[in-house]
């Protein structure tokens, strides 16, 4: 697939089920691709991903849930209980993490450029996320980008053993998609692209 294909075609879809075609071993060299050639800030190398399959990608959204139910008003909780559910519906989740002790390391190597590494961090760790994203539309997966991680850090790295270091960015529920994604609407390019020569 070309690259302007892949990128049309990685879109949010949030129906999403477990009947995918893709093995695992697949999905694997696919991070493993991404996390390898994904350019870094100093080549700093920062990205970390952890592929959540079966039980595992259960835990998550079971933690995710509870977590919400404590900050959700009842009266509401149905609509991010069906919520949830649809992401629990995914063949599997990819967590986003960037570990920290490389960022501060190269923050005190470099003072000069101190404050732009958490910066860069934060670009390296987008393009990590679009590159695997586009390799999940490219196998025909679906995906979508989730952000609760202010709610389930601390409990994500006590139930997945993660390094205290690694700060967690974002999740990715993947799967087989059952509905094509939403039409996508577009804002004007000569208000965002602007070219001179």
């Amino acid at each position: 697939m070309e690259f302007n294909k892949v990128l049309e075609t990685r879109r949010s879809n949030y129906t999403l089920d477990k009947k995918v075609t893709v093995d695992d071993a697949k999905i694997k060299a696919l991070l493993q691709e991404a996390v390898l050639h994904t350019p870094t800030g100093f080549n700093s190398q920062s990205g970390r991903v952890v592929l959540l399959l079966n039980k595992n990608h259960d835990a998550l959204w079971k933690m995710i849930k509870e977590a919400l139910r404590k900050v959700t008003p009842a009266d509401q909780f149905k609509t991010t209980n069906d919520k949830i559910n649809a992401f629990n519906a995914a063949y599997g989740t990819v967590l986003f993490f960037e570990d920290q002790a490389v960022v501060t390391g190269l923050m005190k190597e470099h003072p000069l450029y101190a404050a732009n590494f958490p910066v860069w961090s934060l670009e390296s760790a987008g393009m990590l996320q679009l590159a695997v994203w586009g390799g999940m539309a490219q196998e025909g997966l679906a995906a979508s980008l989730q952000h609760y991680s202010e709610l389930i850090e601390g409990d994500v790295k006590k139930t997945f053993d993660i390094p205290a270091n690694w700060k967690l960015i974002a999740q990715m529920p993947f799967g087989n998609p059952v509905e094509k994604a939403t039409k996508k609407t577009f804002q004007s390019l000569e208000k965002r692209l602007i070219v001179k020569s």
